[in-house]
């Protein structure tokens, strides 16, 4: 649909910082890296609060941020959209990811007018292998 990005990765950033503050609270650990044509890519600086037991990452932790990469990654493409909002996520944790940062880069498969179908890879640490990975659907109201 789009030929390239109508948003900045530093636009983006302050459209969550204004609409969606709760993100940060206990501090900021959510960054957006890049966007591109179709895609985004997001960093977790994960922490204590975001550890299970057994000193690895939570699920929870990384439906976050693979939530979150897929709705930056539609945001970059139709601009500064609030109600866009999830309609399905799925999941398949797929190794066990260490205690540190994880990555997540996300690909729309489909943006249309109404829905935008996405899927988000998340690693940890210097892996290639995803820890990871979810495909998401959301709903974009009308202009």
């Amino acid at each position: 649909m789009a030929a390239g990005p109508v948003m900045s990765v530093a636009e983006i950033e302050a459209f969550l910082d204004r609409e969606f503050p709760q993100i940060h609270l206990g501090g900021r650990v959510y960054s957006v890296e890049a966007v591109g044509p179709m895609t985004a890519r997001m960093r977790l600086a994960a922490d204590e609060r975001h550890l299970r037991p057994g000193g690895t990452v939570s699920g929870p932790a990384m439906m976050t941020l693979a939530d979150l990469v897929l709705y930056v990654a539609i945001l970059a493409q139709i601009g500064p959209v609030g109600l866009a909002v999830t309609t399905n996520l799925s999941f398949n944790f797929l190794r066990k990811p260490e205690p540190g940062d994880l990555v997540a880069e996300c690909r729309l498969l489909k943006l249309g007018k109404r829905l935008a179908v996405g899927e988000a890879s998340v690693f940890s640490g210097a892996s290639p292998e995803a820890v990871c990975h979810a495909t998401g659907t959301y709903s974009i109201p009308p202009r």
